[in-house]
């Protein structure tokens, strides 16, 4: 059983920073994929950034330049840093876990942490 808990949302002025946290615990052998999706009201989800096991990286061009996206494979934990904010940036911030391979379960799976809210004023 896997479960992903994300840490660090808050209400923040424009210009500001945030880091979130997500780390993931259970019997965990590996994970190929870490991201962080975000959520506004009346829209869709969408990918800001995510990170593969051996370092690569891919963000939304809204973030290019402003978010930065880490992990720590030996803590099984994922990082966003989040610098200059906008208030579009504002929603709720999900983390996502793919290719999860736990022991004694042989297929990998997919996990969801149940989201973090960060709002941007103006």
């Amino acid at each position: 059983q896997v479960q992903l808990v994300e840490s660090g949302g808050g209400l923040v002025q424009a210009g500001g920073s945030l880091r979130l946290s997500c780390a993931a615990s259970g019997s965990i052998f590996s994970i190929d994929v870490m991201g962080w999706y975000r959520q506004a009201p009346g829209k869709q989800r969408e990918l800001v950034a995510d990170i593969g096991s051996g370092g690569s990286t891919n963000y939304a061009d809204s973030v290019k330049g402003r978010f930065t996206i880490s992990r720590d494979n030996a803590k099984n934990t994922v990082y966003l840093q989040m610098n200059s904010l906008k208030p579009g940036d504002t929603g709720a911030y999900y983390c996502n876990a793919r290719g999860v391979r736990i022991w004694g379960i042989l297929n990998g799976g997919d996990y969801w942490g149940q989201g973090t809210q960060v709002t941007v004023s103006s």
